[in-house]
């Protein structure tokens, strides 16, 4: 289950990064996507679509239908995704450089959303034991007796 979790989330966040995360305010107000905005944004979007690929993947073929390691970096690379729209949801990043204050757009909010939903279903995924390389071992067979 964490597995399609986790693809829901990055659904979301690829979603997100394609809508308003920015704009300014004045005579000359604009907006700005994720992806015109920041192309960190988009990069994790896309770092994120090749991870769940790997872990759907893992499902039919890894041993224990799951890579640790994947899982784990698919989790990783989530909770940057998470911390990443937080800087834009309190203080967008880069608004010294373009010399105008930042107002936060409904993209960073989404973007937010999709993240925490991919972290959570990679950390789902993650805390199941068929993905440990010693999920058979004397230590899981000790753990499981109590």
């Amino acid at each position: 289950m964490g597995a399609h979790v986790a693809t829901v989330g990055v659904a979301i966040f690829l979603i997100a990064t394609f809508l308003d995360w920015v704009s300014t305010e004045g005579a000359d107000s604009t907006s700005g996507s994720g992806y015109e905005t920041d192309t960190t944004i988009p990069l994790i979007a896309y770092l994120g679509i090749g991870l769940v690929v790997g872990v759907q993947y893992a499902l039919n073929r890894a041993r224990g239908r799951q890579h640790r390691g994947l899982s784990l970096t698919t989790m990783a690379v989530g909770i940057a995704a998470v911390l990443l729209s937080l800087s834009y949801v309190f203080d967008a990043p880069g608004a010294f450089e373009r010399g105008s204050d930042l107002s936060t757009e409904i993209g960073a909010w989404i973007g937010l959303l999709g993240a925490i939903v991919w972290s959570v279903g990679a950390g789902l995924l993650a805390k199941e034991p068929e993905g440990d390389d010693d999920w058979t071992d004397h230590r899981t067979e000790a753990h499981s007796a109590h």
